[in-house]
């Protein structure tokens, strides 16, 4: 198979020299790229985390900007597998204000008392990849909840899938993220995978 694996987190900016990001480092993306690429197939790897490809073919980012140009870019490529496991910022800084006025700078100073950002929502690059960029191969998609149980998430996840046409969906609680996943669905439904073997059960899943 010839699969595109996307990873790691995505850097918003808040001016030239300051960013907002979020706590992911790319390792679970990188490490299934790592299992397909260890079975032969042609695997390239779109990370904000290089250092993590451990010989699989990259392609870095590191700004959403980055990672949506790249993604136009390389879906139509023909791949057979998609898997989308970058973490990708759900807002972008529109402006940055000091007392109502606006104050965006390539470096904003350092003397306010408060800042205040606008967020503006990101488009749901996983919401692209079926249409405009016209991938029709199996697409994964992951999915991320905090403070809900196994049932909800289940059901959060199933509907996210469906709404983003995937075929496979890794869905995940914060709370739990570092002991199992729940890959599916399959048979029907989603197993819960141990950590360490997420993986390998995904890989053989495509």
């Amino acid at each position: 198979m010839r699969v595109l694996v996307t990873a790691g987190n995505t850097a918003t900016p808040i001016d030239r020299v300051r960013v907002i990001t979020n706590v992911f480092s790319g390792r679970t993306g990188a490490s299934i790229a790592l299992e397909a690429h260890r079975r032969g197939h042609e695997v390239l790897l779109v990370t904000s985390h290089p250092e993590t490809a451990g010989g699989v073919p990259v392609r870095p980012y590191r700004t959403f900007d980055d990672l949506a140009a790249t993604m136009a870019e390389l879906v139509p490529g023909g791949w057979d597998a998609v898997v989308h496991a970058a973490a990708v910022s759900d807002y972008a800084v529109a402006g940055v204000f000091a007392g109502g006025v606006e104050v965006s700078a390539g470096k904003v100073k350092s003397s306010h008392p408060e800042l205040w950002l606008k967020l503006t929502p990101t488009p749901k690059l996983v919401d692209r990849i079926r249409t405009p960029w016209g991938f029709t191969g199996t697409l994964v998609k992951f999915k991320l909840e905090v403070g809900v149980g196994e049932a909800e998430l289940l059901e959060v996840a199933e509907r996210a899938r469906l709404a983003s046409g995937a075929d496979l969906m890794v869905a995940n609680m914060l709370e739990t993220m570092h002991d199992c996943a729940y890959l599916g669905p399959l048979a029907g439904w989603y197993d819960r995978v141990p950590r360490p073997e997420l993986a390998k059960r995904l890989v053989d899943s495509l």
